[in-house]
């Protein structure tokens, strides 16, 4: 049995997409309709660049979305077997989304670019920034947050840990890390800090935004990063993409909710293979398969 899996916000760069754009007719599809939607240039940001632009939230998270959903159409069209849940990574999780089918690819389109202004405006106004912890206990990390004013925005495996707030803090926050045993502490390429408190007035707009979204039920169960569990009910998906904004992210647990289910073979769709190595911490013996350009298609594919 499968899962897939949707990449998330940082795991942008130049380039990513043209390989199946020029590639796929689903792909290409996907992104001529993405940018008629979104009356932006989105694969001259994609293809080209720069990456001051490609990495502005507002243009990273359709742009991140649009490549996941060009790689994953690409990949339906030719692999037959169904996956028994889909999950994904914070921004992820509209990909995941439109992939089952809650909404289609224009309206989510619109939804993450509208979820992607507001996080941008919150950010100027509240600026903040993150930075991934990597080899420090939960217990530990939990004591610098308490000290330096920050909070933990993302639990994605038992080695790595992001914590957001403000940016001096979060500078304070780097140094208490390194001072703890943190083999590293990494600045994360976004521009705000997501998945805190100062996302909060952000959430309340976006409350606003997703009240006027259709929606139906997903055809697969979505597993939710604020809960870390399935859901298929619209009201409580909703409530959940709310809290998501400025809780944190449990993607470990939703990772472990999903191998408990007897899952052991993972396709991850989007930029980049962030989600591979994490679950190479969290279970080892997970098969992870990345698809972002046309060769990983044909490997899956035996071509």
């Amino acid at each position: 049995m499968i899962a897939y899996l949707f990449a998330g916000q940082g795991s942008q760069y130049v380039g990513m997409g043209k390989d199946l754009y020029e590639a796929f007719p689903e792909s290409k599809a996907v992104f001529d309709k993405a940018e008629q939607a979104l009356g932006v240039e989105l694969k001259r940001f994609c293809f080209e660049g720069p990456i001051e632009i490609l990495k502005r939230t507002d243009i990273s998270q359709p742009a991140i979305v649009t490549v996941s959903i060009a790689a994953f159409e690409a990949f339906k069209a030719r692999f037959n077997e169904k996956a028994q849940f889909y999950a994904g990574l914070s921004l992820g999780e509209y990909s995941a989304l439109i992939a089952s089918g809650v909404m289609p690819l224009e309206e989510g389109l619109l939804l993450v670019k509208k979820r992607g202004k507001i996080m941008e405006e919150a950010a100027h106004k509240l600026p903040g920034k993150m930075a991934a912890v990597l080899d420090l206990p939960l217990n530990k990390i939990k004591e610098v947050c308490a000290s330096a004013g920050v909070e933990i925005a993302n639990i994605n495996s038992p080695v790595q840990i992001v914590i957001s707030g403000r940016s001096d803090a979060i500078d304070q926050a780097r140094d208490l890390c390194v001072k703890a045993g943190a083999k590293r502490v990494i600045e994360l390429e976004v521009s705000g800090g997501f998945h805190s408190s100062l996302m909060l007035e952000a959430s309340r707009e976006l409350d606003m935004v997703l009240s006027r979204t259709p929606m139906v039920p997903p055809q697969v169960p979505i597993v939710s990063n604020y809960t870390g569990m399935p859901e298929q009910e619209v009201v409580k998906i909703k409530e959940n993409l709310i809290a998501q904004m400025y809780s944190s992210v449990k993607w470990e647990d939703s990772m472990r909710f999903i191998l408990s289910q007897k899952i052991n073979k993972f396709f991850e769709f989007g930029p980049g293979k962030v989600l591979k190595g994490l679950m190479r911490k969290i279970d080892n013996n997970a098969q992870v398969f990345s698809i972002e350009k046309k060769e990983d298609i044909d490997k899956c594919l035996g071509v």
